[in-house]
């Protein structure tokens, strides 16, 4: 990665550049990565990417129809980070909203 011109996401919590986290054989690596572009925005991100500016750290959903039209190439595969499912975070378990509630259930649901 060093060799390579990589886009890089700036973290909206601390304004520090996120890290690239590896996994392979039960084995996890996180890599501070440098380019030429630094974006606070996946889409920008992955923008810049199509544009054939660098190497991009990008959630595979968000570029799935990309990588099956040859538009994005994916590398280093058998390096996938292990992933923990996602987070909610909202202000309150005992006063739920109806719509806050349609999108837990939601997020339980497997991603296809």
């Amino acid at each position: 990665l060093a060799a390579h011109n990589c886009v890089t996401l700036r973290l909206p919590t601390h304004g520090g550049l996120m890290p690239w986290d590896f996994g392979k054989d039960g084995n996890e690596l996180s890599v501070r990565v440098s380019g030429q572009w630094i974006f606070n925005s996946m889409g920008m991100t992955r923008a810049a990417a199509l544009a054939g500016s660098g190497l991009a750290w990008l959630p595979e959903d968000q570029v799935q129809p990309m990588l099956d039209d040859g538009r994005l190439l994916s590398v280093l595969d058998d390096w996938c980070p292990h992933f923990d499912g996602y987070y909610a975070y909202y202000p309150s378990r005992r006063h739920v909203t109806v719509a806050m509630r349609t999108v837990l259930d939601a997020l339980r649901e497997p991603m296809r």
